[in-house]
């Protein structure tokens, strides 16, 4: 039996673009009657097309911290820039927030090798704001997955298994082989995960539909999956 997860801290408003037009009290609206107890924003950073401005990302840690009775965090999903790890929101504005994931995506990154693209990921590692890595089952960017959870070890950072990666026919491709290698060195390194909708919208929020179901056929244990762990998830958030 796939359990029932109550917090999804991947999701998307329509500060991000993409054509969606939720706002966060819709998507905040849509968690709560879902039951879900937590919910994280992480609009894309000002290097997307048509996302969130400097202003945007400025004004969020303002913003109501419980809507229709879930509890709302405010992040971001920053893009990597470069192999030294730059990243497309400054460190002041960083530091305001409650967490941002780091990510690749074409418009922003040009991929490497797998040592370039994972020395990239190693170097934004180093950004204290920095708890998630994004979607990087892509197989647009390899990378070595045992050295990305060693450093992720080190320094307290968390892979994500993402729902939009595992869905069948997703514009990512097949990533089950990568997540599959994701998971064989989190449980090496006793490191924790988080299931993520990466919904843009309201429409896919807390659907875990795909990544949950991988991940308990592959054994992976309830104990390393924090979406339901939230006093736990939130320390491990907010541990700078």
């Amino acid at each position: 039996m796939i359990l029932t997860y109550l917090a999804d801290i991947h999701t998307h408003s329509i500060a991000s673009g993409h054509g969606t037009s939720c706002t966060i009290s819709d998507m905040a609206k849509e968690a709560g009657r879902k039951g879900m107890k937590l919910l994280g924003i992480t609009d894309h950073g000002p290097g997307t097309l048509a996302s969130g401005t400097s202003s945007y990302f400025r004004g969020l840690p303002f913003c109501p911290r419980k809507r229709f009775g879930v509890e709302v965090l405010y992040g971001v999903e920053l893009n990597i820039l470069d192999i030294q790890g730059h990243v497309d929101l400054s460190d002041e504005l960083l530091s305001n927030l409650d967490y941002a994931i780091i990510s690749m995506h074409g418009q922003n990154y040009r991929s490497g090798t797998v040592k370039e693209n994972t020395l990239a990921y190693q170097n934004a590692m180093k950004y204290p704001a920095v708890k998630v890595l994004g979607h990087c089952d892509n197989p647009a960017f390899p990378v070595d997955y045992d050295a990305l959870a060693y450093t992720a070890s080190r320094e307290n950072v968390i892979f994500e298994i993402n729902e939009v990666s595992l869905t069948p026919g997703g514009y990512r491709g097949d990533t089950r082989a990568n997540n599959a290698e994701i998971l064989r060195c989190c449980l090496k390194y006793q490191l924790p995960i988080v299931l993520s909708s990466d919904s843009h919208g309201k429409e896919h929020v807390g659907d875990f539909t795909y990544a949950a179901e991988f991940v308990h056929q592959t054994g992976f244990p309830e104990s390393l999956i924090l979406n339901n762990q939230i006093p736990r998830l939130k320390v491990f958030l907010q541990t700078r």
